[in-house]
This record gives structure tokens, C-alpha cells and sequence, in this order.
């Protein structure tokens, strides 16, 4: 909707000022103030500014038990499903009114298997993952009519089906196979894609599954191109785990997000009935040495303390999502981090201080490791001794902290480096890096800081726009990414209250985002557009108005 000119001027002042305040957050890193972009910054210029504000919520009323998880929005009825893993339902919400919502039938999944993962509708059919008991057996997908909400058929794929989605066309439904371990790695699945063609129905679909068995032999190559494989015992078509995936908008490939191993699979999907992975590609690593770079490293050092360390981040995205701009594909991943401490044994991680670093790399070794330096900082135990000597040549910490921008060869074209911790601490420095199940500051700066997990495109005006959540301190970022080389920082808000304690207090608003879904203008209740949010901590579903000031 366009605004009256002098409304429009003062939200274009109010951008410019929180630009600049958000730039100074008094951090006291040698990069100095590395705040985003204002409105006439990189990005260009700001044709379109938006602002999200919240209008409605619903409490499944379960603490930090995964009660309102990944969440899709059907516009054919005016529902939400909302994947519910504490009891392995999906609650199906009204939300013909967003700002009172209503809990319409809870389709029961515990039949089907151990319980339901994910969920994604297309033209009035929810697909929903759900994993078997043992989880390292193969699991289904179970398709339901949204309006009935009777089963229409289902579908036998890889161990432990996680995220799911259609085809841009609706032809097919992709499922992430994680194939995750047993605890102790005595059962390892191999990590797959299970390609579901529903062009012919959904009572009998027909399969065909990917996975990595073909790139086994190349295994010493894909660890020298910088491709983590390091399962006790593990073959390559074992030790990679899909995640997340993103299809291609013409819908011929798509990236698989390999999140341990730091990678991408590109999935060719030229033959649904043969689907094949053609490339694992490697993300590499952000240096925290690098200006833009800077993290706050350390729950102890009793300050906010953004700056450069001589540390590498595991890009290691969670959620992945592609968009076309001048006739070519980019995917936008969230940068979370993820370790393997519940299946190694020993675990994969361990302080930066109780490690044994090698002393011409670290001549400061001492210094460095300091509970206050970078001493409590979690790093893998599977990277870094380059030469194999015993000792550490190089650190290796979890996830970005960030989202970053790629063309489809995996070049790195944009990230926003140190923007999540500077935004955060500006706006909440008495809670800053707190984790999702409490509030303490910094709890969470030694290990994946605001740690940004879920993502989703919307098209808005004629642009593009990433919605991003933190998992831990909570709340969205808002990125207009048109060009993915100058991406724009647009808002951040978090539904979160402070004031109040997680778990004690009904109160203290929304916890752990994990799915976003961006409902567009066309298919919204209130014909404007919408971004929902489900909150897996606080079991959650929270419901924003998208208004939008276009700029003459």
C-alpha cells in the first residue's frame, strides 16, 4: 500500500536513524562501528521500507518440549498446520483472523510413526514428514487433504525425514533424509533425498531416492577440498546429512544443505524418477580475523565485546532458500552451527582452553586462552591439526552468526558478518546473546552467539526480502536481498519480554523461532502480507502484519 508523502519521509528518517544507532554499538573491537546499511547505503537506494509489527498469537501452552515447530500456511482454507513434536501431531489453526487465532483438529501422526518433523502444502495437500521408531529405520511422508483433513496416501523414504517441500510446480515432494547416527554411532543410515512424484496422485506415489554412495571413493578428495567427513568409522554417503533443501526456481536442481559437514549436495531433478547428486561443494570459512568479521567470544568477560579473533567459522547453514535476480539463481542460507556431541563419543567439541595449541601459530597461546579471551569458546576437535602432531594449528568454531547470499557454484557473494551480534547488543545490552530458556547476558557468546536458524523469502514491490531468526536471544532479522551482492539491513524485532522468566512466566512472549512462513498479499487473511513464525521453546505461533512504504 503507498502511504501519504509525509508518512513515507518519516519512516525514511526513522530508517536513517536506526541505521546509524544500530552502526554505534559501542563495541570495542579494532574494526570499530560495522553497522548495516542505511537506506542510501551499498544496497542502493531504498524503494521500498517495511515495518512488522504483531498482531496475533497462539500458545500450544508446553515449555521447551518443541510444541509449535516448522509451521505452512494453506490460502485455499485459511489454515496453518503446525508441527507439534511434543505430542507428534500437527495442529491445524484458524487464522481466517490472525489476531485470534483458533485451534481448529489436531491430526494425531503417533500412528504413523514416532512423530511428525515437517510439514508443506500445495494446492490444498499437506505433505508431513515423520520419522519411525528407531529413527535410523526408514521413515514416510503422509499426505493430507487440508480442507478434510483425511490421509490421501503416503509415501516410504530415507531414515529420519526431516525437512520437507514441493517442487515450485507441485510435481514432486523432496524429503532431507538426515540419516543421523545412534547414539554412539553403533547405526549409521546414509544421508539422503527421497524425490516424491505426485504428478500422478497422491494415493500411490512413486520414489526414487538420492543419496551420496557414488562419491565414497572420493572421499580423501572432498576432505582436502575442505568438505567435513569425520564420523567415527563413517563412508562419505554416511556421513553426510541433509538438512535443508532449496529448489531451484525452475525447479531443475536444487541445493541440499549438508549442515556438519559444512557443504553443499546439488541434487540434479532433470529426471524425477533418477534423481542424482552431481557436486558436494564446500562452503569454507569465515575468518574472525577479518574486519566485518568480529564476534564476541567469551561468557566471562563481563562486557559486550565484539571484535576480531584469530578463529574460522563453520558456515554449517540450517535453513536454505533460492530466488532468481537477472535471469540467474542464488540461495540465502542461515548460518547456525551444529556439532555432533550427542552421537561421538567423547563429543565433537570442547573449550578453546583445554586445548594444546601449536606454539608458532599461537605465540600468545597463554593470553588466548583466557576464560575472558577466547579460553571458553567451543571448537571442534576435528579440525585444525593441520601437520597431525597432537597439537592445534588453526581454530574451528560452529556456524557464522550470520546469513550469507551465493551464486549456485557456492561463491560466497555476500555476508553480514557482524551485523546479528552488533544489532542485538545495541538493542538489548542487558541481554545480550542470552540464550532462549533464560536471560542472562552472554550466556550464549562462547558457543554460536544469536545463532540463526530459520529462514524464508517473501516478494514484496517488485523486491526481495529475507526473514531470518535467531534461535537463542530471539527475534527477526529483515534483509532486503534484491542484489545479492548488497544486501540492506531493513528492521529487527523480537516479541520476546525480557522482564520476564522463560518457563516460569506464560508471559515471556515468544521463544526459539525455527519455521517462518511469508504469506503474500494475494493469500492473506487481511490481504496485506504476512510473515508467521513458529517458537519451538516457548510452543509459540506468533502472526505479523507486513506494512509497506513505497519511496517515490
Amino acid at each position: 500500500m503507498r502511504f501519504k508523502q509525509g508518512l513515507a519521509a518519516a519512516f525514511a528518517a526513522l530508517a536513517l536513524c536506526l541505521s546509524a544507532c544500530d552502526g554505534d554499538d559501542g563495541a570495542t573491537g579494532p574494526a570499530g562501528p560495522q553497522g548495516p546499511a542505511g537506506p542510501q547505503g551499498p544496497g542502493g537506494s531504498a524503494e521500498v521500507l517495511l515495518d512488522l509489527s504483531l498482531i496475533g498469537r497462539y500458545a500450544a501452552n508446553v515449555f521447551d518440549e518443541g510444541a509449535a515447530e516448522i509451521i505452512d500456511h494453506d490460502p485455499k482454507t485459511q489454515r496453518l498446520f503446525v508441527i507439534n513434536a511434543a505430542a507428534a501431531t500437527v495442529d491445524v489453526l484458524d487464522v481466517a483472523d490472525p489476531s485470534a487465532p483458533v485451534l481448529l483438529e489436531t491430526i494425531d501422526a503417533s500412528a504413523e510413526g514416532a512423530g511428525a518433523n515437517s510439514v508443506a502444502i500445495f494446492d490444498g495437500v499437506a505433505a508431513v514428514a515423520i520419522e519411525a521408531d528407531p529413527k535410523t529405520d526408514p521413515g514416510k511422508v503422509v499426505f493430507y487433504d487440508t480442507t478434510s483433513l483425511q490421509k490421501l496416501g503416503e509415501a516410504r523414504v530415507g531414515a529420519l525425514p526431516d525437512m520437507l517441500t514441493f517442487t515450485p510446480d507441485g510435481k514432486a515432494v523432496l524429503v532431507a533424509n538426515e540419516g543421523e547416527p545412534s547414539e554412539g554411532y553403533t547405526v549409521d543410515p546414509p544421508g539422503s533425498v527421497s524425490v516424491i512424484d505426485v504428478s500422478g496422485g497422491f494415493a500411490n506415489p512413486s520414489v526414487a531416492t538420492a543419496d551420496f554412495s557414488a562419491f565414497n571413493a572420493q572421499a580423501a578428495a572432498l576432505r582436502e577440498s575442505g568438505v567435513r567427513i569425520y564420523g567415527p568409522g563413517a563412508t562419505v554417503a554416511q556421513d553426510l546429512e541433509p538438512e535443508y533443501i532449496a529448489v531451484a526456481p525452475n525447479g531443475a536442481s536444487a541445493w541440499v544443505a549438508l549442515q556438519e559437514a559444512n557443504a553443499i549436495g546439488v541434487l540434479d531433478l532433470s529426471d524425477l524418477s533418477a534423481p542424482v547428486f552431481t557436486e558436494v561443494l564446500p562452503l569454507g570459512y569465515k575468518d574472525h580475523r577479518v574486519l566485518g568479521n568480529e564476534l564476541d567470544a567469551s561468557d566471562r568477560d563481563g562486557a559486550i565485546n565484539i571484535r576480531n579473533w584469530p578463529v574460522f567459522g563453520m558456515y554449517q547453514p540450517d535453513a536454505i532458500a533460492s530466488y532468481a535476480f537477472n535471469g540467474k539463481t542464488y540461495y540465502i542460507t542461515a548460518n547456525e552451527g551444529d556439532d555432533r556431541n550427542d552421537f561421538i563419543p567423547g563429543g565433537e567439541t570442547t573449550r578453546i582452553k583445554s586445548l594444546t595449541l601449536d606454539a608458532e601459530a599461537f605465540p600468545d597461546a597463554a593470553t588466548l586462552q583466557a576464560d575472558e579471551a577466547i579460553g571458553r569458546l567451543a571448537a571442534t576437535r576435528f579440525n585444525g591439526d593441520t601437520d597431525g602432531d597432537g597439537d592445534f594449528d588453526a581454530l574451528y568454531v560452529l556456524g557464522g552468526r550470520s546469513f550469507s547470499i551465493w551464486s549456485e557454484g557456492a561463491m560466497q557473494l555476500y555476508d553480514s558478518g557482524a551485523d546479528f551480534e552488533r544489532i542485538t547488543a545495541r538493542r538489548y545490552p542487558q541481554n545480550f546473546n542470552a540464550s532462549h530458556d533464560g536471560n542472562e547476558a552472554e550466556d550464549r557468546s562462547d558457543a554460536k552467539g544469536p545463532e540463526p536458524e530459520g529462514l524464508v523469502l517473501g516478494q514484496i514491490a517488485g523486491r526481495t526480502f529475507a526473514f531470518i531468526g535467531l534461535e537463542r536471544i530471539g527475534g527477526i532479522m529483515v534483509y532486503d536481498v534484491t542484489n545479492p551482492q548488497s544486501a540492506r539491513f531493513v528492521q529487527y524485532l523480537n516479541s520476546r519480554d525480557f522482564s520476564r522468566t522463560p518457563g516460569d512466566d506464560p508471559q515471556a512472549g515468544d521463544l526459539g523461532p525455527e519455521g517462518l512462513v511469508f504469506i503474500a498479499a494475494e493469500d492473506s487473511p487481511i490481504d496485506v502480507p504476512m510473515l508467521v513464525v513458529g517458537h519451538e521453546v516457548s510452543g509459540t505461533t506468533a502472526f505479523y502484519r507486513i506494512d509497506v512504504i513505497e519511496l517515490d
